[in-house]
Parts: structure tokens; C-alpha cells; sequence
């Protein structure tokens, strides 16, 4: 079984402007930094496919043998979603990332919670003569997922390992401002989010939502259900509205504290098109609108970095005509999101300031992106470079 990280830290105040900036340590507003990026792994093909979950120690060791690297940010997915959500599993991942180094940012990712409802992800399928669920379980009758798969105890249980100490990033020697800790007092069901966090780096504010991938944000009726149940609904509604009000703080602040750019994590790629089902994404339009209102009035670079679709892209999606790419193929036909799902003007969105990298994962060989932020650059927004940012795809030999 796992234990906690430590004891729960002294928090600050409910309201934001009660709390301490928090920078990683050693790192001041104008001193480049070094990040590695990570998500969608490690991942196997079966339930019992360790092939990547073997190879991750030497992964995290290749990522601490390069001394630059500061901090460490896991995009969500820490596995497939041909395998089981078991404690024991997220329990083994825990402690792989005892291993690393420099302190972790993680946000989830659908397999570990959302999607932990699916038969092939261990949890059962609604038997539609009965009206209840056939779980899958074990020759002892046992549920194979933890709860059974109910999405809501998964993420209970990620929260109770992997935010332990709200305000304390994994590896607790870094800082960071929590939801949980620093929720709207009008609001209080926000403080349920531990996993919603933003801390600072090199002048720059990073800030992380609990957005689900490959699920349409959790809207995919639990176990094959006709429709979504009332625990569900009220799960997708609290979620989506914390996520936004946590954006709205997170921009609050870096406007006021005059950051050179904004770094967005968070799991779905909201641009994946999933099997060319358009409808599939519609609820990550509440998010994409209020990132490209955000950004706009921002004026500066935002970055987004995200999993989910698994294979590496760069690109601007908040332009006319951008393209959706179907998971998991690179050469698919492109649909224009901007002008189709996404339309919010008649042109589709123009937000020139923004840039998303979908970080490359699930597959062998196991890969990082090299995230470098110099508060002096101010690059051209491109395939490598982006304002402060520059990033390189480091493939270890394992």
C-alpha cells in the first residue's frame, strides 16, 4: 500500500492574493530554467504487457543524468487504456517516481480515472436487460478495478497518492499554489481539486487543469450506460466549472504580477478529432473559448502542452482553418477544428500569442521533451521556439 508523501504542509490563505508567490527553488524570475515533459506512459498493449513499465526506472534515470533539468511535468496517463486501474498499479507508479530527482507536476489523465469505467480498462459493461452493471472480476469474485472502476473512486484514490500534501508538488521540495488549498470561498466544492495547481518559473506562471482526454471530458456514459448517470453529470459539471474559475485565477495572476508567458498543462488533446467524430470533442469547447479569450487578453505567449493523442505535434490550433489529426495516425485526413467543432466567429479563432505541443508518448522509444525557458528569448512562434520557449525531443537508449 502506499503512504503518504508528508504530512499536510501549513497552507495559506483561501484567497490568492493571501498567498506567497512560489518559484521552484534556485530558480529566480530571470534565470533560465530547464523542464522535461512527459505523459502517456508508460503504456502497454495488454494488461499484462510491462515492457515500458520495465523500462521506466532507466527512463527516469536518463531523464536525471541531464543536471539542467529542474523540474519534471507528467501530462496524465500513466497507463494504457487496455489496462487494468488497480491501487496496486498506481501504487508501483508512485513509487518509480520516488526515483526522480527534481520534483513532478502531474495532472491525470483519463486512463487512470475516467476511463477506468470500461471493460477493457478491468471495470464492467451495463447489461442492458438487467439494468446493472456486469462488472469483471476475478476467479474469487473480486472486482479486477479499484471501486469497480467508478471514475469518481479513482480519482479519490490518485488524489489520496499523488496529492497527499496539496500546495506540495511530488517530491514535496517545490512549492505550488493548489485549488484545494486556495479555492473561491463561493465555491466550495473547489477544494476537491487538489490536482488544479500553478506555481512559477523563470518569470513565467505554469498552471494545470484536470481535463480528461478521449472521453469528450468525462461525457462518455459510464459502462456503456444509455445515458449519463446523476453522479456522473454533477462529476463533468463541478469539474468543468473548477477547471474554469482555476484558469481565471491563474491568468488573474499573471497579469498582475507581469509574467513574461503562461504555461497551460493539461491531459486531452481538445483538438484530436478521436475516430473523426467531430461531436466527440464538443465539451472541450467551453475550455478552448476561454483559453483563447484568456490568451488574447493576455497579449503575451501562452503555451499548452498536453497528451492523449500520443504522437508529437507543434502547432497553433487557435487559427483559422487549423487542423484536427485522428489518434493514433500522424498522416490522417486534416479537418479544419477552428472552422468546424470550434467555430466561435464566423473566421474561427485568430489568437496569433498561442502554441501547443501535444508531447509524444505510448509508443517505444520512450521520449521527454527537453521544455527550455529564457526570460531573455523571444523567439518567433514556430515548430521549436516560442517566445521564452524552446523545446527538443530527447530519446534516451535504454
Amino acid at each position: 500500500m502506499h503512504k503518504a508523501i508528508l504530512p499536510l504542509m501549513l497552507s495559506c490563505a483561501a484567497m490568492l492574493t493571501a498567498c506567497n508567490d512560489s518559484n521552484t527553488p534556485a530558480t529566480p524570475a530571470n534565470q533560465a530554467s530547464t523542464v522535461a515533459v512527459i505523459g502517456d506512459s508508460p503504456y502497454g498493449t495488454t494488461p499484462t504487457d510491462d515492457a515500458q513499465f520495465l523500462k521506466y526506472p532507466a527512463f527516469i534515470s536518463a531523464i536525471n543524468l541531464d543536471s539542467a533539468v529542474s523540474l519534471v511535468l507528467h501530462a496524465g496517463d500513466t497507463h494504457s487504456g487496455k489496462q487494468y486501474c488497480t491501487e496496486a498499479y498506481d501504487s508501483s507508479i508512485y513509487s518509480q517516481w520516488t526515483a526522480f530527482k527534481a520534483p513532478l507536476v502531474y495532472t491525470p489523465g483519463d486512463n487512470e480515472w475516467a476511463d477506468c469505467h470500461k471493460a477493457k480498462e478491468g471495470g464492467g459493461t451495463y447489461n442492458a436487460v438487467t439494468g446493472a452493471i456486469d462488472y469483471k472480476v476475478d476467479a474469487n469474485g473480486n472486482y479486477i478495478d479499484y471501486a469497480g472502476g467508478n471514475p469518481v473512486a479513482n480519482l479519490d484514490l490518485v488524489r489520496s497518492m499523488y496529492f497527499a500534501s496539496p500546495g506540495r508538488a511530488f517530491g514535496v521540495t517545490l512549492d505550488v499554489h493548489s485549488q484545494g488549498l486556495e479555492y473561491d470561498p463561493a465555491h466550495p466544492t473547489d477544494k476537491n481539486y487538489v490536482e488544479n495547481v500553478w506555481g512559477k518559473k523563470s518569470g513565467v506562471l505554469f498552471v494545470t487543469l484536470n481535463i480528461p482526454g478521449g472521453s469528450n471530458n468525462d461525457t462518455d456514459p459510464w459502462y456503456g450506460a444509455p445515458a449519463m448517470s446523476l453522479t456522473q453529470a454533477q462529476e463533468v459539471a463541478s469539474r468543468s466549472a473548477a477547471n474554469l474559475r482555476w484558469l481565471d485565477t491563474a491568468f488573474k495572476r499573471a497579469t498582475a504580477d507581469g509574467v513574461s508567458a503562461v504555461v497551460i498543462m493539461e491531459q486531452a488533446d481538445m483538438w484530436d478529432l478521436d475516430g473523426n467524430v467531430p461531436a466527440h470533442i464538443a465539451q472541450y469547447k467551453q475550455f478552448v473559448d476561454s483559453i483563447a479569450a484568456h490568451t488574447t487578453a493576455f497579449g503575451k505567449p501562452v503555451l499548452l502542452l498536453n497528451g492523449d493523442s500520443h504522437v508529437f505535434r507543434s502547432d497553433n490550433p487557435l487559427v483559422s482553418a487549423a487542423p484536427c489529426v485522428s489518434e493514433p495516425s500522424p498522416g490522417a485526413t486534416a479537418v479544419a477544428c477552428s472552422d468546424d467543432a470550434y467555430a466561435n466567429q464566423p473566421n474561427g479563432y485568430n489568437v496569433p500569442n498561442f502554441h501547443r505541443v501535444v508531447v509524444h508518448g505510448s509508443t517505444f522509444p520512450l521520449e521527454w521533451l527537453k521544455l527550455g525557458i529564457d526570460p531573455a528569448a523571444s523567439a518567433a512562434n514556430g515548430a521549436y521556439a516560442f517566445g521564452p520557449f524552446s523545446w527538443q525531443r530527447m530519446q534516451p537508449t535504454l
